[in-house]
């Protein structure tokens, strides 16, 4: 596995309807288009030709903000939205029978998030910001309508249903195959990756995830993480300071994502 391919650890997907403090999250009449957002190479129109996204101009959505620690939609909510987000980071997560969390993925500017609800009509998962956010919210019924008349739009909702499956793989393969240094090596490469294609930094960036989160999403403890941290400090790949990351040697850190990779 290459490193390009650590974008796929989170291809996101956001779904809506919200049961509590709806009032407090309104969603906003749309002021910028598909066409015109600053997020176009990287949301719903990547790929697209331009005819194709003046088309997802006709899409009726809005937006809605989610303040810090707020829930977007809950496991169980019914299904009517995808979201793409436009601001901030979320986490999605199952609710376990013991009543743990399970961080399922991280989704930040630009990704989607909610396909999990097309199944059965209800989100699968809960989505919750871990920082002042705002999304599009977009009927899935409305762009799926869209579709049905272009092949363009079609193959947007395909893309995106092979993201979740692409995401859902590459998870798998992380957990399943990879030591702690490996998982914790891919995930601050995928991080690394996905804010370098936003125009920020690769090398400096801050963790909007806390330890015990990014612990559960690996299948690590906050223990395990701490360490990995501090092997990783003493190996001289990173600099780390709470949550702020500066990653020292990045050949370094990709040889240990991809120790057992060949």
């Amino acid at each position: 596995m290459s490193a390009v391919t650590l974008e796929a650890f989170a291809t996101p997907i956001c779904i809506v309807p919200w049961r509590q403090a709806t009032d407090s999250a309104p969603i906003m009449p749309l002021k910028t288009l598909c066409s015109s957002c600053h997020l176009r190479d990287l949301c719903l129109p990547c790929g697209m030709a331009g005819s194709d996204v003046q088309r997802l101009d006709n899409l009726k959505f809005g937006r809605r903000k989610v303040k810090a620690s707020q829930t977007l939609y809950r496991e169980g909510d019914r299904f009517q939205f995808i979201y793409a987000v436009r601001s901030g980071t979320f986490k999605s997560s199952l609710l376990l029978a013991d009543g743990r969390e399970q961080v399922s993925g991280f989704y930040m500017a630009g990704e989607v998030m909610g396909l999990d609800g097309v199944a059965h009509g209800a989100h699968a998962s809960s989505a919750t910001a871990l920082e002042d956010t705002e999304v599009c919210a977009i009927p899935y019924a409305h762009l799926t309508e869209l579709a049905a008349g272009n092949s363009g739009l079609q193959h947007v909702v395909s893309r995106l249903m092979s993201c979740e499956i692409v995401r859902e793989h590459s998870l798998m393969l992380l957990l399943g195959s990879m030591n702690a240094e490996e998982r914790l090596a891919a995930f601050l490469l995928n991080q690394s990756q996905r804010l370098k294609a936003r125009g920020y930094s690769a090398s400096e960036f801050h963790l909007r995830m806390s330890r015990a989160e990014i612990g559960s999403y690996l299948g690590m403890t906050l223990e395990t993480v701490s360490r990995t941290f501090s092997a990783f400090q003493q190996q001289h790949l990173l600099e780390v300071d709470k949550r702020y990351i500066r990653v020292i040697d990045l050949d370094g850190l990709t040889r240990a994502f991809e120790m057992r990779l060949h």
